[in-house]
């Protein structure tokens, strides 16, 4: 796998890292800032479902690393390319239901990253 594709890939998962942090350790406090589309009397009583959909974002960070460490070119490749599939559905979703803006944030660089790993 490129160069390129790799940096690609671990610039999406530190994206999904602070998405991690955000929605498990700071839906209170600094998640208010960030997700200005939602009441702020809301974070409190969502705080266990933000933490549970951090937790599945923990998971597309650890496919993403894991893609990144494989040695065996194929594998990596594939599995680069299952999650960042993820991520880019995920942001899809998103954007349709959330927020346009996840589509920038999240799905962009996610087919940039496919993209990358296809043809570099």
């Amino acid at each position: 796998m490129s160069i390129i594709a790799k940096i690609i890939i671990g610039f999406v998962a530190f994206i999904h890292i602070y998405i991690v942090w955000l929605e498990m350790f700071a839906w209170t406090t600094k998640a208010p800032k960030v997700f200005k589309t939602i009441p702020k009397d809301l974070f409190e009583p969502t705080k266990v479902l933000a933490a549970n959909q951090g937790l599945y974002n923990g998971f597309l960070v650890a496919g993403l690393i894991w893609s990144l460490i494989i040695c065996d070119l194929a594998w990596s490749k594939n599995v680069a390319l299952f999650f960042l599939g993820c991520v880019a559905v995920a942001g899809i979703y998103g954007a349709i239901t959330a927020s346009k803006r996840i589509l920038y944030v999240q799905t962009f660089p996610a087919v940039l990253g496919i993209l990358a790993v296809l043809f570099l």
